[in-house]
């Protein structure tokens, strides 16, 4: 079966290795299977050669959906050439407690910069913002959450999400159903959640319910919840489908956190392949599996990926879901993004930055 002969259908987000691509991510890129990118610090040099490097996978496929993480405080990708140093979002919650419609009209300012710095570069999409709850004992999260309270969770992440919308950007709320009550890091251990269903609900999950309409995308955490169900938020029918789609009424993409932690696909009493931990996510409930930081080096993993899909979409092992390929694309803009030099001359990204400024939350720019 040629790849162009698979079904409709691009379900995969996949990483390049460095600021160009190779040969090999060229090849990647222009599978089917392949429906976005997701960059790294490693993939940025320059706002120049950022442009470049989007403008030529664009080149190979129009419809890829460009990704990053670039939530504000420490992570955030991109931080030279012009690219204002954003605010964590623990930053906003501590302007909230000092005057809360101040922190809505920063959050929205924060939305704002972050969505429109990264269109300038040829970036589709930001993983923000982040719903978790801070707990207090979670390292991976800490000031990555807005606030203890999920009402201002709900607030600050609502007006954010307003912010990255007025610049053209679609949003993901994450890591549902909350990944701020556990102390263990996902990406090197196994954290395990026991509080039951109804407290959950009650607590870290009422972000979603309440943004459920207004949220574009979910990224579930790498989170087992055992008294829900056995396997980690992600790779669950329970939590994705019965949880977030039937009781919550959630209808955008769902994205799976990165399957390259192995925490993450560790199910059922074994380690998963990459590709069996893809198929799970997707089977679950996942419009999308991400694999990240594969490419580097001979790439074999993502190979293997692409191989084992094809092979079981021929074999109808696998079926794509046309659903899923329309949740996909309609993430992508919908606007032409501007150039930098036509985004430093907007009367409203000048007024977002200044907002941030006089709230004493955005960092000089650099040259």
């Amino acid at each position: 079966m040629s790849a162009a002969a698979v079904p409709s259908h691009a379900p995969l987000i996949v990483d390049v290795a460095a600021t160009e691509l190779s040969d090999a991510d060229r090849r990647r890129i222009a599978h089917p299977l392949v429906g976005g990118v997701i960059h790294f610090a490693r993939n940025w040099r320059d706002r120049a050669q950022m442009s470049a490097l989007n403008a030529e996978l664009k080149a190979i496929r129009p419809d890829l959906l460009i990704c990053v993480d670039h939530e504000g405080g420490r992570v955030q990708r991109f931080r030279t050439d012009g690219f204002t140093r954003l605010p964590s979002m623990r930053a906003l919650g501590e302007l909230w407690m000092r005057d809360a419609m101040r922190a809505t009209q920063a959050a929205s300012a924060a939305g704002l910069v972050l969505a429109a710095e990264l269109r300038a570069c040829g970036v589709d999409f930001s993983f923000a913002p982040v719903l978790d709850l801070d707990h207090g004992g979670s390292g991976v999260i800490g000031d990555r959450s807005f606030h203890r309270d999920p009402r201002v969770v709900a607030l600050l992440a609502k007006s954010m999400a307003h912010g990255m919308l007025q610049a053209g950007m679609r949003h993901c709320g994450k890591h549902f159903p909350g990944h701020g009550f556990v102390k263990a890091d996902s990406h090197v251990a196994i954290p395990v959640d026991r509080r039951g269903l109804k407290t959950i609900l009650a607590d870290d999950a009422r972000p979603y319910d309440w943004l459920a309409g207004t949220l574009a995308a979910v990224m579930p955490a790498h989170v087992i919840y055992p008294k829900v169900d056995a396997r980690p938020a992600g790779f669950s029918p329970k939590w994705l489908q019965d949880v977030l789609r039937g009781r919550l009424a959630f209808d955008g993409a769902i994205f799976s956190d990165d399957l390259s932690m192995e925490a993450g696909r560790y199910i059922d009493g074994r380690l998963l392949s990459y590709a069996e931990a893809a198929f799970a996510a997707l089977g679950a409930g996942c419009d999308l599996a991400m694999l990240c930081n594969q490419s580097i080096g001979e790439g074999l993993a993502l190979d293997g990926l692409l191989d084992d899909f094809q092979a079981a979409a021929a074999a109808g092992r696998w079926q794509p879901e046309a659903e899923s390929e329309g949740r996909r694309r309609a993430l992508l803009p919908a606007t032409p993004a501007p150039d930098w030099h036509a985004l430093a001359d907007s009367a409203a990204y000048r007024h977002a930055r200044a907002v941030l400024a006089k709230a004493g939350l955005a960092a000089p720019q650099d040259a």
